[in-house]
């Protein structure tokens, strides 16, 4: 039989939610678009077919939140705004590169094990 589970075990462990969420898609996805410098909203929608504008938004908005990226607006007619990545928004290549390698090495399993519990 099993240990107890500590009931403090989480007690060290942030409280809010992770700006990097397993599973959100379009995260990743932006922080991709940005590496190489900044973009405009406008080139952000061409990688990222299937995006609504609402979504992009919102999702843009919680990366400069978090202080993943900065939007600048530039004073200039027409308006122009443009998103890049900050220093800690860098940051996190490594881990997307480390999920990407554990995608890459466990994906048929993966696949297997949901069609199993579909199948049921």
């Amino acid at each position: 039989m099993a240990e107890p589970l500590d009931p403090d075990m989480f007690t060290d462990c942030l409280t809010e939610p992770l700006p990097m969420r397993v599973g959100v898609k379009w995260t990743a996805k932006i922080i991709t678009c940005l590496r190489d410098g900044p973009r405009r909203f406008s080139e952000l929608t061409v990688p990222l077919r299937g995006i609504t504008p609402k979504v992009l938004t919102e999702s843009l908005r919680a990366l400069e939140r978090d202080g993943m990226l900065t939007r600048t607006a530039h004073d200039e007619i027409p308006p122009r705004v443009t998103y890049e990545l900050t220093p800690l928004g860098h940051t996190l290549f490594e881990p997307m590169a480390a999920q990407c390698a554990w995608t890459r090495q466990h994906l048929a399993e993966l696949r297997r094990a949901r069609e199993s519990f579909a199948a049921r």
